[in-house]
Parts: structure tokens; C-alpha cells; sequence
């Protein structure tokens, strides 16, 4: 199995190509999308070589989702927390997108492994933003707490429209997934996939791991939603987070892991459709070569006829007195 990066590997060229040629007055405009409709622009002027603005546009909504002037909440506590002084948030951001951050390239870290940390740190803007809301929940749950002001049953956005359930409890945290899925080949993929990947839990050296459950209907915790969040084709997943999978360093990896679920298997089923069409069209071109090899040259067919065979045209007379014979 492949686990995304949490960094965006465009963005992190990007700043490290600038960091290299900073005296260099070149204006960079850079637009690009990553999965889950995330939308990056990185803006420098040749005016201000050394000020860098990084906008940021998160997937629209459902309205389950919650956003706190653009934002999910404790984004804004998670970039400070993140970046400090070397990053300011500017209000309100570039027109379309919900976060725009103004970087002084020249007040940072000189030391090169800082520097380096930092820009990827940077880089990894779409775990610090959408990952906030479950990373202060998670944060709870390693204390044993229940995170204040949190409602029992919190959606949080991760593809257009489309949201994912988190029930916060001192003990444990549930994350539901309803799958959805566009193409019809795709739907069928990802129900085995993720039957599979239920499965491999039960597999020795994996008990530690979140307990993991997949079903056709929605379960019992996404009770009272509305029917259009639950409008899943590919089933619902359910993992059941407890305090030693978010203790230490393992927070992080947590919680881009819940955010990315979704991309995760998305990748893993187009992955596994185009090794199956791959397959197939070796299949094919094996079977022609055969058909080939089992026709018959033309050439030698009308040599070998020419050759060994004569004709003798018969009139009906001597056919008759060949078959009395």
C-alpha cells in the first residue's frame, strides 16, 4: 500500500526553487489543483523578490460542514501554532480562496536543516488547515477528554460537498466514511478493496491497529443525518480511534491518515483499474500473436499445391464408368 505525502510536492519545488534564486528578481504565478479540489497559487512580484503569498482554496462544503469565516475551526490557531511569526495571515484573502499567507522569505531560519523543515512544513498547508478540527478532537482523546464546545456528532469536509463523521468521547473516537464514487467500475473496485482492507486487520502483527468496520447501510452513530450525507454507493467505513493511536508523534500521522481516506482509496482503486486494463491488454496481444502464428503462409500454400498436385478435368462419361468400376 501507498500513503500519501502530506506535503504537496509541487508547492515544496516551488519554495525550495525560489529559496535557491531568491536574488534573482523573477515574478512567479503559479496555479495548479491537487486531489480533493485543493487549489494552491503562489505569487511573487518583482517588486518584493523576498514576499512570497501562498493562497490556499479548500473543497466547498456540505452543509453539515461547519466553517468559521472560511475556515474549519482551529485553522486558525493550528497556522499560528504551525509557522509563528514567520508566516501572517492576511484578511480577507486573494478573491476565490479561503486562506492567503504572506511568507518573508528573507527572515528565514539560516540554519539549512531549519530552513528545509520549515519549508515543508509549508508545503504540507492542506494537513495544518483541514486536518485542524480532528487534530484538536484527537488532542482530547490522548488526555481522555471530551474537547470543549464540540456537538456529539462533527462533520468535516474532505471532497466537494462531501463530508466525513467524527464522534467525539473521552475513551474513543468514532470516524465514519460514506463512500462515493462516480464511475460505476470504480464503485465495484473500491467495495472489494475495502472489504479487503476490513479483512487484513484480522491478519497477524495488525491488532494494534484502529479497529475497522464496513457496512452497506449507514450505522447506528450517523443516526439523525440528513439522507443526502448518507448517500453512499460504495458502503460506509467506520474506524474506532482510542487514545494510544494519537499518543506522541503518532498524532500526525493520524490525523492526515482520517483526512486523506477518501484520496487514499480513490488512488488505490484507479491503481488497480489500470493494472487490470494492462493485464488485459497483454492478454489480448498474446492471443493475436498466437492467431498469427496459426495462420498459414499463403506463399508455401500455393507452392505445395503447384508442385505435388495435378487436376485432370473428367467429362460425365468417365466419371460414371469410375464409379461402376
Amino acid at each position: 500500500m501507498i500513503l500519501l505525502q502530506s506535503q504537496s510536492r509541487f508547492l515544496l519545488h516551488t519554495l525550495l526553487n525560489r529559496i535557491q534564486n531568491i536574488e534573482k528578481s523573477v515574478e512567479l504565478d503559479h496555479h495548479w489543483v491537487e486531489f480533493d479540489d485543493v487549489r494552491y497559487h503562489v505569487q511573487v512580484s518583482i517588486k518584493n523578490p523576498h514576499i512570497l503569498l501562498l493562497s490556499v482554496s479548500l473543497p466547498t462544503p456540505s452543509s453539515e460542514t461547519i466553517f468559521i469565516r472560511g475556515l474549519p475551526f482551529g485553522a486558525i490557531e493550528a497556522i499560528k501554532a504551525a509557522y509563528g511569526g514567520l508566516v501572517q495571515i492576511l484578511d480577507p484573502p486573494r478573491d476565490a480562496f479561503n486562506l492567503t499567507l504572506k511568507i518573508n522569505l528573507s527572515k528565514l531560519p539560516a540554519n539549512q536543516e531549519q530552513k528545509h523543515a520549515f519549508l515543508v512544513k509549508v508545503a504540507s498547508i492542506r494537513e495544518v488547515v483541514l486536518g485542524a478540527p480532528l487534530r484538536v478532537i484527537l488532542k482530547h482523546l490522548a488526555s481522555r477528554t471530551v474537547a470543549p464546545n464540540v456537538d456529539p456528532l462533527v462533520a468535516l469536509v474532505h471532497r466537494p460537498k462531501e463530508s466525513f463523521f467524527v464522534v467525539p468521547q473521552a475513551d474513543k473516537v468514532t470516524v465514519v466514511y460514506p463512500m462515493r464514487f462516480s464511475d460505476s467500475i470504480d464503485i465495484v473496485l473500491a467495495t472489494s478493496f475495502l472489504q479487503e482492507f476490513v479483512e487484513a486487520r484480522r491478519t497477524a502483527g495488525l491488532n494494534n491497529t484502529p479497529l475497522c468496520s464496513w457496512s452497506h447501510t449507514s450505522p447506528l452513530e450517523l443516526k439523525g443525518v440528513s439522507s443526502d450525507a448518507l448517500s453512499a454507493n460504495a458502503g460506509f467505513v467506520t474506524f474506532v480511534i482510542f487514545p494510544r493511536h494519537v499518543e506522541g508523534q503518532k498524532l500526525d500521522r493520524t490525523v492526515w491518515s482520517l483526512s486523506t481516506f477518501h484520496a487514499y482509496v480513490s488512488y488505490h482503486v484507479k491503481c488497480s483499474e489500470g493494472f487490470m486494463h494492462t493485464r488485459m491488454r497483454r492478454r489480448v496481444e498474446s492471443l493475436i500473436q498466437a492467431l498469427d502464428r496459426a495462420k498459414p503462409d499463403l506463399e508455401d500454400a500455393k507452392k505445395t499445391t503447384s508442385q505435388n498436385r495435378s487436376f485432370k478435368r473428367l467429362s460425365l462419361k468417365d466419371s460414371r464408368g469410375n464409379s461402376f468400376s
